[in-house]
């Protein structure tokens, strides 16, 4: 007899679970995506309006102001609110004592305060360009601030403390209510961004390494891929700093970032000198050298297509030393081969020895954060950007002329609402001059200014102005904040989004003495709308061409870091040094766009051989630091004296100069090395490595459109 087949469900219940499986999936996608936008326009509403209702509850003179600050202040997620709230709390301190300070001085002197006016926000916009990170945002509010205060109260001075006393209770309630609604209601975690962040750094780096070793990159987009890593540090420093004031986020987490960032650079720059060395072996057909170093090469990149955990790395590194002694010996076995093959084969002995202890670390550190287990690590310091100081100065220059010109014109028109033209030309000058392409932030922002005009005037006049009470006003205008939320929620629109929230944050708002008056709004809008007009033009005519991540000041900036490597203290020299190239090559980057140019590539491959060129020289300073008195270490300083004299006056002379006492120092440590200890040998081995290193980057940079000088190695 036949057994009896298996009961299937009913149809109508696989059919149920089919649905109800596709509903699910399609739900989480749009979770993931529009989903997050709405809850982020729902959690700026709330701050918005819960800000307006009890600044009108209080009394407060300018509602708008609260309202505003909540616009400001909506971010993605609740450590990036906390964080910005912070900054901009003490910032509008700052700028309320310095509008009385300059109002006490010179309380009857409308020149002379403007003057001062002028020199505290080209400082606070200096002090903005420099930092380039939440702190920046201090700056540009207390000069602003300062401006919004001091501006009103030229014709009468004694309402200062007044004005400055409402603003900042005013700020501090829009402050408090966005800090309560985004993180309670539907909180956003940054510590959640920042550990995809992390995922996504180390992934990618695997992957890098793993087409450079499989020759499946050209040299010329690995450096576009290092100019995007040097993006993605700064990004995690910004995104650790956001996380650090949510709940759960220690102080050993931010010291784990610190160290994994500082190891990811590490590692990166150790692959990238390893990667220069192998593209000049195979463009010169070195083939000796090669074929010793080739398994070593495929034994790393097979461990890179596997897990990397602590056992694979230690196995990596037995067989990297096996192969290691397997290629020594063959090499002292075979044909002889030259100095130079001898010193090439020597370097990537190193340099791979080097990097597999690096990426050890990297991968450790990874390994630890992704189980959040804490360890314990030496805090490297922070990734700390830094300007070039001819952006900084002429940002700064910029905003106090900017200031003096808007002053001037409101002299000379008399129109009174041209004080909104000089605050909002303050305004946007200081806040763009750390972009890297202020000209189309500010306008974009004022396109959202223009955009706002017809829907401000219908929302005003026709919707609002029948409003009996709080909340019918609310609800007048709720669907233009909330367009204004939806569209400053993504990247390619929210220039345009603030642009319509802070301008209509200004002229929709009631106040508790409304007046509905038509030429009241339109002489508003009008100068709100020159004021952005002023700042855009301010960008293009007053020293355009120095703005953040111009690659002519990016070079110049790398070319003195590179001297830094020379002269300065040795103390936490080599992290300082990683930390400027690398945050000179991310302004480079945000500059350049998705596509950089022809240009903009050379002085990334500049800026990667100043960065190897550092490196070797700070680890030579070390070995000699560390060394006795001998021949080998006078000519290891005045190896070090010729290249600071060329780094500091690059000229062909100086570079022959160099490279000469680069080969005489070469000479040197061979001659001591028959004689020397194990761990003496073992420094005069690095050393030669570091000179090895030195010497073919300047060959790569005198041999730009000129013939090499020399072509044996040191």
């Amino acid at each position: 007899m036949n057994s009896s087949p298996a009961a299937s469900p009913p149809s109508d219940h696989s059919a149920a679970r089919r649905a109800f499986t596709w509903v699910r999936a399609e739900t989480a996608d749009w979770l993931r995506t529009e989903g997050e936008r709405w809850i982020y326009v729902v959690r700026a509403m709330l701050a918005a309006f819960s800000a307006l209702w009890l600044a009108f509850r209080l009394g407060l003179d300018s509602p708008f102001t609260a309202l505003a600050t909540t616009i400001v202040l909506a971010l993605p997620s609740s450590g990036m609110v906390l964080e910005k709230a912070l900054h901009r709390f003490l910032g509008t301190l700052v700028g309320c004592a310095a509008a009385l300070t300059l109002v006490a001085l010179f309380p009857q002197s409308p020149t002379v305060l403007f003057l001062g006016l002028a020199l505290w926000v080209a400082l606070c916009t200096g002090g903005a360009a420099m930092h380039r990170n939440q702190q920046s945002y201090s700056f540009v509010l207390a000069g602003y601030t300062a401006v919004m205060i001091a501006v009103p109260s030229v014709d009468a001075p004694s309402g200062v403390f007044m004005l400055a006393v409402t603003r900042v209770t005013e700020v501090c309630l829009g402050i408090l209510c966005s800090a309560v609604v985004h993180d309670v209601i539907f909180p956003r975690r940054h510590s959640r961004a920042v550990m995809r962040t992390v995922q996504a750094r180390y992934t990618g780096f695997i992957d890098f390494c793993r087409q450079v070793l499989a020759h499946r990159i050209t040299p010329a987009d690995a450096e576009l891929n290092h100019l995007k890593f040097a993006a993605d540090i700064a990004a995690l420093e910004s995104g650790r700093a956001a996380a650090f004031f949510e709940t759960g986020h220690s102080r050993s987490q931010t010291r784990q970032l610190h160290a994994f960032n500082a190891a990811f650079m590490t590692a990166l720059t150790t692959f990238y000198t390893l990667h220069r060395l192998s593209h000049r072996l195979r463009m010169a057909g070195d083939g000796p050298v090669l074929a010793l170093v080739a398994p070593m090469y495929a034994h790393l990149a097979q461990t890179l297509d596997e897990e990397l955990s602590a056992a694979r790395l230690a196995q990596m590194r037995t067989t990297l030393t096996s192969d290691i002694a397997i290629a020594r010996a063959q090499l002292a076995s075979g044909p002889a081969v030259t100095r130079a093959q001898q010193i090439d084969f020597d370097t990537a002995v190193e340099l791979l020895e080097r990097f597999a202890s690096n990426l050890a670390d990297f991968a450790a550190l990874y390994q630890g954060l992704a189980q959040q287990k804490r360890q314990q690590v030496s805090d490297p310091g922070a990734y700390s950007p830094k300007t070039p100081p001819a952006i900084v100065a002429a940002s700064g220059f910029r905003a106090g002329a900017t200031l003096l010109v808007t002053a001037a014109m409101w002299y000379w028109l008399a129109w009174p609402g041209m004080v909104n033209a000089v605050l909002m030309a303050t305004i946007f000058c200081a806040l763009a001059s750390s972009s890297p392409r202020p000209t189309a932030m500010v306008q974009q922002v004022l396109i959202g200014f223009l955009l706002a005009i017809p829907l401000d005037f219908i929302t005003e006049f026709f919707m609002v102005a029948k409003s009996d009470s709080f909340f019918p006003m609310m609800l007048a205008a709720l669907p233009l904040f909330a367009f204004a939320a939806y569209l400053s929620s993504g990247q390619r629109w929210a220039g345009v989004g603030i642009g319509i929230g802070m301008f209509s944050a200004t002229l929709v708002v009631p106040a508790n003495m409304m007046r509905y008056d038509v030429e009241s709004f339109v002489g508003s809008e009008l100068s709100l709308i020159m004021g952005v007009v002023v700042s855009y033009l301010m960008f293009k005519v007053v020293l355009p061409e120095h703005t953040m991540g111009h690659r002519g000041h990016v070079a110049a900036a790398l070319w003195r870091e590179a001297q830094n490597a020379c002269g300065k203290g040795l103390y936490r020299l080599k992290r300082r040094f990683d930390n400027r190239v690398r945050d000179l090559l991310s302004q480079l980057n945000a500059a350049a766009g998705p596509a950089p140019n022809a240009e903009t590539r050379a002085v990334v491959r500049q800026g990667l051989t100043l960065l190897e060129l550092g490196h070797a020289v700070i680890e030579l300073r070390q070995l000699i630091a560390a060394s006795h008195a001998g021949d080998a270490r006078d000519s290891l300083q005045v190896v070090l004296r010729e290249l600071a004299a060329y780094l500091h006056a690059p000229s062909r002379t100086s570079g022959e100069a160099a490279l000469q006492a680069i080969l005489q120092a070469g000479s040197s440590l061979r001659a001591a090395l028959p004689d020397a200890q194990h761990e003496r040998r073992a420094r005069l081995n690095m050393a030669l490595t570091d000179l090895h290193s030195i010497y073919t980057s300047l060959l790569d940079q005198l041999s730009t459109g000129e013939p090499r000088v020399s072509t044996s190695a040191p």
